[in-house]
């Protein structure tokens, strides 16, 4: 189900993308447990300057979790994205969006959008296109660059599984409501 919702919506090449006001961009830490640079972060960020400066989107609406501990991942997204050249005037912070599923309701609930553009990587996309089209959001993806998953794979294909089956999951619940 999640495979079909985003057929012939992601898009890997900005010349064939579909112009939208919009863009979502979903949350990634910037920094890893670790303390290393997070390339999730690094790649989201790149590919929404990208899509900001060949004129495929308008504004550019940032959603992530604000830590216990005083991390905000939507206001360190506004700081990378200005270091890219991006105007400060562009960006809108939604700092409740504490997973992918909030995000995107919000999108339609808090901010009143019917149509956008979600950015992140591909298998985060799909997930994120299905929960849109299941709360009547016209969405399409843009694919920031995947990072090299050779120790982390088996970990991030199984957190993703499980983050697809809670989403069907939440998405067929929410339609008895």
């Amino acid at each position: 189900m999640v495979e079909r919702a985003a057929d012939r919506k992601t898009y890997d090449d900005i010349s064939t993308l579909p112009h939208n006001e919009v863009a979502l961009v979903l949350g990634a830490p910037p920094l890893l447990h670790e303390g290393k640079v997070n390339p999730y972060f690094v790649k989201r960020m790149e590919a929404a300057a990208a899509l900001y400066h060949a004129g495929k989107i308008d504004k550019i609406l940032l959603s992530g979790r604000v830590s216990h501990n005083g991390f905000n991942e939507p206001q360190e997204m506004r700081a990378t994205l200005m270091e890219k050249d991006v105007p400060d005037s562009i960006l809108v912070l939604d700092e409740a969006g504490t997973r992918t599923l909030e995000s995107v309701v919000r999108c339609k609930k808090v901010f009143g959008l019917h149509r956008l553009t979600i950015i992140s990587q591909q298998f985060h996309n799909k997930r994120a296109l299905y929960i849109a089209r299941a709360h009547g959001i016209d969405a399409v993806a843009f694919n920031a660059n995947d990072v090299p998953r050779h120790r982390w794979l088996s970990r991030m294909k199984l957190r993703e599984w499980l983050a697809r089956y809670k989403a069907v999951v939440e998405v067929t619940l929410s339609e008895k409501d």
